[in-house]
């Protein structure tokens, strides 16, 4: 699997929720794409990952 441009490893199957939570980070703060397409909060739970699939991960960051 690709994320923010680099390969890789799923140990198995794993929700977009889950993948967030277990590299640390803050679901309320991250928009997801995965293959191209934006998945909304609610969905992260029940769309599932895959070593085929390409995800971008952008952080909202504040500022002044």
């Amino acid at each position: 699997m690709q994320v923010n441009g680099e390969q890789v490893a799923l140990g198995g199957p794993v929700s977009v929720a889950d993948y967030l939570e277990t590299h640390g980070f803050r679901a309320e703060r991250v928009a997801i794409e995965l293959n191209g397409e934006i998945i909304p909060r609610e969905r992260r739970a029940e769309t599932m990952l895959d070593d085929q699939c390409v995800m971008e991960i952008v952080q909202f960051v504040q500022g002044g």
